[in-house]
């Protein structure tokens, strides 16, 4: 059974994917000051200057002023920062911005097609699946994800895949409600149309 502890896990994994460092006789020592880092993101390259000890999450928000991506436990444990790294989903506020240079990066921003809703984006609208919203970005970047891996079969897979993401209003009938149907409608988990 996969539980929030396994969803955790499933995160810190793509979490360690992403931290793949050159070998020491090629590596390139930068910092500790600032730096510049080039990334990727939502289909735009992006240079900004931060230090290296940055998180996605900071760099996201405060320097590339990206603000959909939500600061919440700034620990990893509520899934409101989920961004997806090269199609994986990760939790920006553990992952330092540096490794992921060169790295496709999308956000919550990313997944609409200008005025265009994606549709899970439109299927939480539809069904109530928010209360307060904050939580909101971390959900729909995860649900899309579980879609694309397959783990939408029924409420209790839905349910499990989608415990790394807390939403404190309660909403988690309504958010089932809107995987199910863009499931159901044959959505694909990516940022297609």
């Amino acid at each position: 059974m996969v539980d929030s502890i396994t969803r955790g896990c499933e995160l810190v994994k793509s979490y360690r994917a992403l931290r793949t460092a050159p070998s020491p006789d090629h590596a390139v020592v930068r910092g500790p000051g600032e730096v510049e880092v080039h990334l990727q993101v939502n289909g735009e390259s992006r240079r900004t200057t931060i230090e290296p000890r940055v998180s996605l999450l900071d760099a996201l928000r405060d320097r590339l002023e990206l603000t959909g991506t939500k600061k919440g436990c700034n620990q990893g444990a509520c899934g409101a920062c989920t961004v997806w790294v090269d199609g994986r989903p990760v939790l920006s506020c553990l992952t330092l911005a540096i490794t992921c240079e060169n790295r496709e990066v999308t956000t919550i921003e990313g997944l609409s097609d200008g005025d265009t809703l994606h549709p899970m984006q439109q299927a939480f609208l539809d069904c109530d699946a928010f209360q307060c919203g904050y939580c909101t970005p971390g959900q729909i970047m995860s649900a899309v994800a579980l879609l694309a891996e397959g783990h939408a079969g029924d409420d209790t897979e839905i349910r499990e895949w989608m415990s790394g993401n807390i939403c404190r209003c309660a909403a988690y009938p309504h958010i089932r409600a809107a995987v199910r149907r863009v499931r159901d409608e044959g959505g694909r988990g990516d940022a297609s149309r």
